[in-house]
């Protein structure tokens, strides 16, 4: 997922390191630090496209009032004492714990506080056509079939709550009549209109009783009408798919696709995207819905808080994961130290040489056990060791129900005892929990697998990321910024080595580095070797990546070790007000709010950003770069308690 969510943090330059290495690190550490420590040159970006490689689009939904419980827990525990949650994050990730070590610019690093509101970080999604995706107009296309907007009203509150308990099977009742006020054969066609365009799934019908007029709702085709939307009561000359613009604030894009599908009363299914965006910023991005009108759509930006949708046009196709060119981000860091040489610097190196293209923290997890242990457990078919690391106690920042869960599942190893410490049953240690339930603690296979696929794969996915961090580090280290004989790079989508004579014909641009998989090769010089060293000390078999369980058989791919950013652009400001916007936002506009006017000598400096990147790189490691900071949570946070004050 294209995903980064970071606190509030003040990126300084970093402190002495104090903390003690994992045991498992220890004999890889050995290996991997034969050669000299790093010199002070590499670096590293999170972009809020990340996700799984092979990520399916799609969300499960939960019963409405289970999931409103578990949002309410959820969001309950989020913020604490910035000093206590400090002190738990002392026992998270760094940089240098997943292989993030180096730096490719020369320039002096300096201070800056990144997201300290989330809005000074906004992702703009780029089609595959180029197009950058904006919300500028929130007219609703023309189209005399759709209903009048009576039939958004017609309807009381009542009403709508028995058809949508009709419409989810929520009682034993088979329909439900509509008494018709004002009787006139208009009134009674507004009404079929809309329960049929609110309720997908449910029919209608005008009966006569005692003399009154009452529409009766009853459904069409049992359970499955639900989720497959009325076909019949679709203009055959419009496309499809409804497509529209999301602009979207502090929200992840499978929440608010989950969140659109309540208000709208359909599955999430029918939602498609080509990428997962960052919780903590705001977003824009294109989206398509099956058989949902503008109208409908246009509707909810009259009762959704933090969404607003527009740009609605109707299209014989929905959108893929992955069919888009990347993200451009405008990123405001404040109160920054940097002088006006540094910052230039930082910024011409970031535009003509770029930055190593690192996986981002996020892709690790934030607690002391990373995800990619967990991954390397599943790839050496140790189930147990799967189990243990999910579910054991831990130290560090997690909710209340989490620690209590994994108290009594360390005191009790008893499924139904652990899961009646959990409230929220959707996370991963739920999900494992229901299964060692279901399918017994003798086969922890079966029980994983009730997690979904793509929470599966996330661990192994995240232990290739480890591997091609800390090689990628590795090669810098031996090579530094030039390509030379043995390197990978791709010709079409084939890797093959540069040959001694050709190496002046490519540059560090080129060089592509693989994920570990049965079907990559690997670089001939001595990172070829280091990456078989890496996995004879995790006990796994380069030359064996295929598992017994298919989904976990790795195939490998190849990524770019140095990403450029293009339309890369900044510029430094004054401000006195912390709270203060620095630009002006999609809705801003659309809302003819102006910007705030900027002292010009303030009592604070803030760098504002923009730049583009290909999907799958991380924009926190090319401010990384910029900065020449440590992006932990866990680095930031014990610098900065007094900030997030």
């Amino acid at each position: 997922m294209e995903t980064v969510e970071m606190n509030s943090v003040s990126l300084k330059r970093p402190r002495s390191e104090d903390d003690v290495a994992n045991a498992d690190e220890i004999k890889r550490q050995k290996i991997l630090e034969k050669s000299k420590s790093g010199s002070d040159s590499g670096q590293s970006v999170e972009t809020v496209t990340e996700q799984p490689e092979d990520t399916k689009n799609e969300i499960i939904p939960n019963e409405e009032s289970e999931e409103q419980e578990e949002e309410e827990l959820e969001d309950s525990d989020e913020d604490g004492d910035p000093e206590s949650f400090a002190d738990m994050m002392k026992h998270g990730l760094t940089e240098s714990d997943v292989g993030i070590t180096k730096f490719v610019s020369s320039h002096e690093g300096f201070s800056g506080i990144l997201k300290e509101r989330y809005s000074d970080f906004v992702v703009h999604e780029i089609g595959k056509d180029g197009r950058v995706s904006h919300l500028d107009d929130f007219s609703v296309p023309v189209d005399d079939e759709d209903p009048s907007e009576e039939t958004f009203t017609v309807l009381s509150d009542e009403d709508k709550q028995r058809l949508e308990e009709l419409q989810l099977f929520k009682n034993k009742e088979t329909s439900v009549a509509i008494e018709v006020i004002e009787d006139t054969k208009e009134k009674r066609t507004v009404i079929h209109q809309a329960v049929k365009s609110l309720f997908p799934g449910l029919e209608t019908k005008t009966e006569d009783r005692d003399g009154k007029k009452y529409i009766i709702a009853y459904h069409a085709a049992g359970k499955k009408a639900l989720a497959n939307p009325r076909k019949h009561s679709w203009p055959k000359s419009r496309g499809s798919y409804c497509h529209f613009v999301l602009y979207k604030e502090n929200k992840d894009t499978m929440d608010a696709i989950n969140v659109l599908s309540k208000f709208l009363r359909v599955k999430p299914n029918i939602f498609s995207y080509m990428g997962t965006k960052d919780k903590r910023a705001i977003t824009v991005q294109e989206i398509a819905v099956l058989r949902i009108t503008a109208q409908r759509l246009a509707h909810l930006n009259k009762c959704l808080m933090n969404f607003k949708l527009g740009n609605f046009s109707y299209k014989n196709h929905p959108l893929k994961l992955g069919e888009l060119q990347g993200n451009h981000f405008t990123v405001v860091l404040r109160n920054i130290t940097g002088t006006d040489e540094q910052i230039e610097q930082a910024m011409h190196s970031l535009r003509e040489i770029g930055f190593i293209n690192y996986y981002g923290m996020q892709r690790f997890g934030t607690t002391a056990v990373p995800t990619y242990q967990i991954g390397r457990a599943i790839l050496q078919n140790n189930w147990s060791e799967v189990m243990d690391l999910i579910l054991k106690p831990r130290p560090g920042a997690e909710k209340g129900y989490l620690v209590k869960c994994r108290e009594e599942w360390a005191k009790t190893k008893d499924p139904a005892a652990a899961l009646k410490k959990l409230p929220v049953k959707r996370c991963v240690e739920g999900q494992l929990l229901r299964g060692l339930l279901k399918y017994g603690m003798k086969n922890i296979i079966s029980a994983f697998g009730i997690i979904p696929r793509n929470n599966r794969l996330m661990y192994i996915h995240s232990y290739q990321s480890y591997v091609w961090n800390n090689m990628v580090s590795k090669r810098i280290e031996e090579y530094g910024l030039r390509a030379v004989p043995g390197d990978l790079i791709l010709k079409g989508a084939t890797a093959v080595h540069i040959e001694e004579g050709d190496v002046d014909n490519y540059t560090i641009h080129d060089v592509v580095m693989p994920l570990p998989g049965f079907d990559v090769i690997y670089p001939k010089h001595k990172i070829g070797e280091a990456y078989k060293e890496m996995l004879i000390a995790d006990n796994l078999d380069i030359s064996n990546m295929r598992h017994k369980i298919r989904d976990y058989s790795l195939s490998g791919a190849y990524r770019k070790i140095i990403i450029r950013p293009q339309n890369v652009n900044w510029e430094v400001v004054a401000y006195d007000d912390p709270k203060i916007p620095l630009f002006t936002t999609d809705l801003d506009k659309l809302e003819g709010k102006p910007l705030p006017v900027l002292p010009t000598d303030g009592k604070f400096r803030a760098l504002k950003m923009e730049f583009s990147l290909p999907p799958s790189t991380y924009a926190t490691m090319a401010i990384r770069e910029v900065l020449k900071m440590d992006t932990s949570i866990k680095n930031q946070t014990q610098l900065n308690t007094t900030w997030l004050r």
